[in-house]
């Protein structure tokens, strides 16, 4: 399983990543105060085809790093799974013009 996530663009953006349940997570904030977890782990959707799963988040205050699950967007509803290298690039665009 590839844990490297290619989030060329994106540098800055990231806030974390670390192991998560024999993968990786990987946290992304911007500046509207929205982000997105980016996992890859045994239970993640796709991860036995080697693909990402994606959840958008709120950041719940400006100095410091808590967050929650964001259900109420129009990106999704739910989380993403399923998503190679460009299509978390593309979503976190979209993330970033919420």
């Amino acid at each position: 399983m590839n844990l490297m996530l290619n989030y060329k663009g994106f540098e800055s953006n990231l806030v974390k990543r670390e192991p998560l349940y024999e993968g990786i997570h990987y946290i992304f904030r911007f500046e509207n105060n929205y982000g997105a977890s980016v996992v890859k782990h045994n239970g993640s959707y796709g991860h036995s085809n080697d693909y990402w799963e994606l959840a958008v988040i709120q950041f719940t205050d400006e100095n410091d790093d808590s967050w929650e699950l964001n259900y109420d967007t129009d990106i999704t509803c739910d989380v993403l799974g399923w998503l190679d290298d460009e299509d978390v690039q593309n979503t976190l665009r979209r993330i970033k013009e919420l």
